[in-house]
């Protein structure tokens, strides 16, 4: 949908920032350094920068604000910081050009002079140690949720042609208790994905502050290496609507969730091993069976301690899950639409108003069942209530149109007809007959307003003429006709008119408003 921006992550730094994950733990999940997260938070702080921020507030006017453009003043090279990189560049993904470009930012913020990449390479070449360290992940209770699908999908028969259809199952683990939930779905696709998450949020009771899903394309958009990452549009929206942190695992690296890893195997034989000589017919008769399996297995007591995967999460993780939201996260859609002329936008065959300097312009549009948000360079410039029923309906707010234009919205049919009437009787039956010509009055208005605007270069007598001579022809004439026989015989209809008039106005408009509401 959108473009990845390159930039620091400000905003989503201070929203975890505020939901008190760690600096680690922020750093994997906006894909920058520790260092970089400390930096900003600091800055933020000296500033007095806090979640939530205004909309307005974007990562690059943050960027502005926190690290202004300036030229450089020390003249002195800046080295870089050899622990760090060491460490770094163990980790799966991290390579010396984003190390470099993380230490070209970091000189730019503090006004040191950088190295150039090649001298930059060649001094930590001389550094290196060829030895790797392993991660520690603390699991802390409603800590972290970790969720996956399962290997094997289950069978369905379809009742009428007797097809074999795969059904997946979708699994979530949360860390500390080993307590489990398990939908199945006919897809892998974003929308049950995300159905999966709403589903098990809610059977929890509660949201863990950290979410650790696979690498799949419903979660991650690519993985060119684990600092690379980017998540999908839709899937942080959920993190953000649930206020939870996604850090997605990294590829082949099945420690970072091992609960899910493991669980997924002892769900297999528990539950779609278990159900294997049953035979269902629908989807919802297997989620029902799946259902009273995932009670036995998180009711079953632990071999080696006390207890079960159910008492262990009511004791001490539910009481530490943040509440769920009031309401539920609402699936979207992303949409590209180009600003026509009109300074509106289609979709599905519906017209929404964006403010008219935004003409000729492409924007993102975020589309759900009740909403219509309309996007240009990732801020907000028009919402709407999505439009439902008979195609080809407007939503237009009044301050996205050109102050020229507003002021005709107080015109409506009846007095279109009032207008008409004062000017001759053909023109108060064409206009009529414009008026009627469609099935919601309103879209005639355009054609109306356009008559109007004819007076402000022909007389009164001229438009009458013109009128009288449309209906000659039809008994609907429309505003084009009506026009055309001004533009090409003015002369004409003047000489079958009686008494001396003026075919041309040689200024713009003299009649006040005032005329107007006669």
């Amino acid at each position: 949908m959108k473009e990845v921006m390159s930039m620091t992550k400000y905003r989503e730094i201070l929203r975890l920032s505020s939901l008190n994950l760690s600096q680690q733990n922020i750093a994997d999940s906006c894909n920058v350094s520790k260092k970089t997260v400390n930096r900003v938070l600091k800055r933020a702080k000296e500033l007095g920068f806090s979640w939530p921020l205004d909309a307005n507030e974007t990562d690059a006017v943050l960027a502005e604000k926190f690290f202004p453009s300036a030229k450089q003043v020390k003249t002195n090279k800046r080295m870089p910081d050899y622990d760090y990189i060491r460490k770094e560049l163990l980790r799966n993904g991290v390579s010396k050009k984003l190390l470099w470009t993380e230490y070209m930012e970091e000189c730019r913020a503090n006004g040191d002079e950088p190295l150039m990449y090649s001298q930059f390479c060649y001094h930590i070449q001389q550094d290196e140690q060829k030895h790797r360290a392993t991660m520690h992940i603390n699991r802390k209770p409603g800590e972290q949720v970790e969720v996956d699908w399962a290997g094997d999908p289950a069978m369905i028969i379809d009742p009428d042609t007797g097809e074999i259809i795969k059904a997946y199952i979708f699994v979530g683990v949360m860390t500390y208790s080993q307590y489990a939930y398990v939908e199945a779905f006919l897809d892998m696709k974003q929308r049950s994905w995300i159905n999966a998450h709403v589903h098990m949020y809610e059977f929890f009771g509660g949201v863990a502050r950290i979410l650790v899903p696979d690498n799949c394309k419903t979660a991650v958009v690519h993985n060119g290496g684990w600092k690379d990452q980017q998540l999908n549009e839709t899937y942080q929206e959920l993190a953000e609507h649930y206020g939870t942190a996604i850090i997605p695992a990294r590829v082949r690296t099945p420690k970072d969730k091992p609960n899910a890893e493991g669980t997924v195997g002892n769900i297999s034989t528990w539950i779609t091993a278990a159900l294997r000589n049953e035979q269902f017919f629908s989807l919802n008769e297997l989620n029902h069976a799946i259902h009273d399996k995932l009670n036995q297995f998180n009711r079953k007591l632990f071999q080696k301690k006390e207890g079960s995967r159910l008492s262990l999460f009511l004791e001490e993780e539910k009481p530490l899950l943040s509440p769920l939201p009031a309401t539920r996260f609402e699936l979207s859609d992303w949409k590209t639409a180009t600003v026509q002329f009109n300074y509106h936008i289609s979709v599905d065959r519906m017209l929404y108003s964006v403010p008219y300097e935004y003409i000729k312009k492409k924007v993102d549009v975020r589309v759900t069942d009740t909403t219509i948000e309309i996007f240009y360079n990732h801020n907000r410039i028009a919402s709407h209530r999505r439009l439902k029923g008979r195609p080809g309906q407007y939503s237009t707010i009044t301050e996205h149109m050109p102050e020229d234009h507003q002021k005709y919205l107080e015109w409506n049919g009846d007095r279109f007809r009032k207008w008409a009437k004062r000017i001759g009787i053909s023109t108060y039956t064409a206009v009529n007959a414009i008026l009627t010509s469609k099935g919601v009055e309103q879209q005639t208005y355009r054609s109306c307003m356009g008559l109007l605007k004819l007076t402000e270069k022909y007389s009164d007598e001229l438009l009458e003429a013109a009128c009288k001579k449309a209906l000659s022809y039809t008994a609907s004439p429309s505003y084009k006709s009506i026009k055309n026989i001004l533009v090409t015989g003015s002369e004409k209809l003047l000489s079958e008119t009686t008494g001396s008039i003026t075919t041309q106005k040689t200024y713009g408009i003299t009649r006040g408003a005032d005329y107007y509401r006669r």
